[in-house]
């Protein structure tokens, strides 16, 4: 594992890479993002994108999904990964929102993790993109980033991850390290063939 200041000045240098790096998911609210990161599990947020424009016109917010089934919201998500469950956790986590939440999108881990199909990633990801709350959602791309580049030991756990590297670096970069890293490792550090080498020194 590298030190403290090597591993810092690696991220560093892939945040220069990409400093203007956001999500690419379609989203108008925080409960659309919620609902996208939610169907982004296990699936690329590009397949994620081609079935959100249809399924927020049918159902615009948690009231809309509230009134319908998980058998009405499958047909819409059908083409992505571990639809059932999805749709699901959709209609699950829309009737909470009202019943807890007044139809709002909490802005704090404690509450937003109380809802169904929402782990601490989606957590994350809702805190630093919806909110602009210093968080490191941590995926596959940023998991496999950090491991080839011995910023975290081979077998550590996302939640290891999440803390190494928030120790390493200064609250302000978190959120935009995760999307950088996401990038890095989409088109630079691939699982094949990365390329690391002609960019990081």
């Amino acid at each position: 594992m590298l030190s403290k200041k090597r591993a810092r000045d690696i991220l560093e240098q892939i945040i220069a890479l990409y400093p203007d790096a956001k999500t690419i998911l379609k989203y108008t609210n925080n409960f659309e993002l919620m609902i996208a990161v939610m169907l982004s599990a296990q699936t690329t947020d590009l397949a994620v994108n081609k079935v959100t424009g249809a399924l927020f016109e049918r159902f615009p917010n948690p009231e809309a999904f509230a009134a319908s089934s998980p058998e009405e919201i499958e047909p819409y998500i059908r083409s992505i990964g571990l639809y059932r469950n999805k749709a699901k956790h959709i209609y699950q986590c829309s009737n909470q929102l009202i019943a807890n939440f007044n139809g709002e999108v909490p802005n704090n881990r404690k509450d937003l993790e109380s809802l169904a199909g929402v782990g601490r990633k989606t957590a994350n990801v809702i805190l630093s993109v919806g909110f602009d709350i210093p968080a490191f959602p941590v995926d596959t791309h940023v998991s496999r980033v950090c491991k080839h580049h011995d910023i975290v030991p081979q077998n550590a756990t996302p939640l290891q991850i999440e803390k190494i590297v928030t120790d390493i670096l200064p609250k302000e970069l978190w959120n935009q390290a995760h999307h950088a890293l996401i990038f890095f490792g989409r088109n630079i550090c691939s699982p094949r063939n990365p390329k690391c080498d002609e960019y990081i020194h």
